[in-house]
């Protein structure tokens, strides 16, 4: 699947790299900060695609210096062209790296792709005292029942592994890490750019969502997770 991204074929497919969906992302990492009061004078990204989180918690953040590791040419062509002076794009794996060292990782959106995501998440122990990893949900009842939404997941946008919340935090705990804090973003009901059927399913998720958050999750799905780790 890395061949995926090194070359063309996800360009292909998602010619925006979901920059669409960044500052929706770049609100909510920069809630999680305030709330859990992490450090944040070094922040670092893997699997940045074009940078545009992380310009956006610049905005957030303007002291903070930020660094972005992308794998892909196509996004880190076009990542590097946005670099500011506290806002620099790596066209390199981050876990080749060595001597570096950062206050707070950002896995957003990313294991999900990874083949080995075990020895991913291990590896990535030592690189920042905190980390916080947005984990899409796709296993949930009706996910399953229909199967065609998963299949055109790992189609158009290469995820390989699934999760649902508690098989993304135990994964997490499997690998060494402990949980700070977690919780749902709701990624279907609040992207833009939703197909049909998921801007159907906005009401109904809201109304369970409200009565009990965790159900409604497992049974409609349409919601991600984020969570701080260390």
């Amino acid at each position: 699947m890395k061949e995926m991204y090194e070359g063309e074929a996800y360009a292909e497919k998602n010619p925006t790299w979901h920059e669409e969906d960044s500052p929706w992302k770049a609100g909510h990492i920069e809630r999680m900060i305030k709330r859990n009061n992490l450090p944040h004078e070094r922040i670092c990204e893997v699997g940045c695609g074009t940078g545009e989180i992380l310009l956006n918690l610049a905005k957030a953040f303007p002291a903070a210096r930020l660094s972005g590791y992308e794998i892909s040419p196509v996004a880190f062509d076009r990542a590097t062209r946005k670099e500011t002076p506290n806002t620099k794009f790596y066209l390199k794996d981050l876990l080749a790296e060595t001597d570096v060292n950062f206050d707070l990782l950002l896995v957003i959106d990313v294991i999900e792709h990874v083949e080995d995501y075990i020895s991913f998440i291990k590896k990535l122990q030592p690189i920042a005292t905190f980390k916080i990893f947005h984990i899409p949900l796709d296993l949930s009842a009706q996910s399953i029942l229909r199967a065609w939404p998963i299949a055109e997941l790992r189609r158009n946008v290469g995820h390989i592994h699934y999760f649902f919340k508690q098989s993304a935090l135990a994964t997490l705990e499997d690998c060494g890490y402990t949980i700070v804090d977690h919780c749902y973003t709701a990624s279907r009901l609040e992207l833009p750019n939703q197909a049909f059927t998921s801007r159907l399913m906005r009401l109904p998720r809201r109304l369970m969502f409200a009565l009990e958050p965790d159900l409604a999750v497992r049974l409609l799905g349409g919601y991600s997770l984020m969570v701080v780790a260390k």
